[in-house]
């Protein structure tokens, strides 16, 4: 591992987002030497994520420096916000230097919408494939974490911390990624081999998007009340 490379990360958070589509990335990221890490949105109001946890930025979209990493997750909630002109402009903007345009989750939609996946191939959540293949003409992949040119994306939610380790053998080196997945106890090892749709089985995932669809209508109803 070693401190000489001096990076600029910035993880874009906004209201109704899933907290730990960032959080493990984040995690992974403030481990490493030299990083720079901000934690971004339109204002330095507290943010209250579609779990409830409390996040508070520390970088605005004006006062954003450069970035060399960023990166933005999904949510329940990002259909109230992933068409603001205001948003897509900042990944327009920051995705047009950065050396890396990145996501977790359903966040491939933000970089789908501003036009950053064009002729790029992604990852995002299983329950939205579809949807990005057929609105926005996104080659989906089914991979944890998908690597095309300076496009790299993180599958559902817990896959941050894939893509996080990811992103740290391609800025530093494999062995820095292996020291932190170590330090972090990264050993993924699950009660339930339920953690894909192929694994799931079809019974469960029809299930699982039942209960996806609750929590959105659920989500919708306390914006729209």
């Amino acid at each position: 591992m070693t401190d000489s490379q001096k990076y600029i990360i910035g993880l874009v958070f906004y209201p109704g987002m899933t907290s730990l589509d960032m959080v493990g990335p984040h995690q992974v990221f403030s481990a490493l030497p030299g990083v720079e890490l901000h934690r971004i949105w339109k204002t330095l109001d507290p943010i209250i994520c579609d779990d409830g946890l409390m996040i508070v930025p520390d970088t605005t979209f004006a006062n954003c420096p450069s970035l060399d990493v960023i990166c933005v997750g999904g949510g329940l909630e990002q259909q109230a916000v992933e068409n603001d002109p205001e948003v897509l402009e900042f990944f327009r903007k920051q995705g047009s230097t950065a050396k890396f345009v990145t996501s977790v989750c359903g966040g491939s939609e933000f970089l789908a919408k501003a036009g950053l996946l064009k002729g790029y191939r992604a990852a995002t959540h299983w329950g939205m494939r579809q949807q990005l293949m057929t609105h926005l003409g996104v080659e989906m992949g089914t991979e944890r974490v998908v690597v095309d040119r300076n496009r790299i994306t993180g599958g559902g939610v817990t896959a941050g911390i894939d893509f996080g380790l990811t992103i740290a053998s391609i800025l530093y080196d494999e062995e820095t990624a292996k020291i932190v997945q170590l330090l972090l106890e990264y050993d993924p090892a699950p009660p339930f081999n339920a953690g894909s749709p192929e694994k799931a089985g079809s019974e469960i995932v029809n299930k699982a998007i039942l209960y996806m669809q609750k929590l959105s209508n659920l989500e919708l109803a306390k914006t729209t009340s």
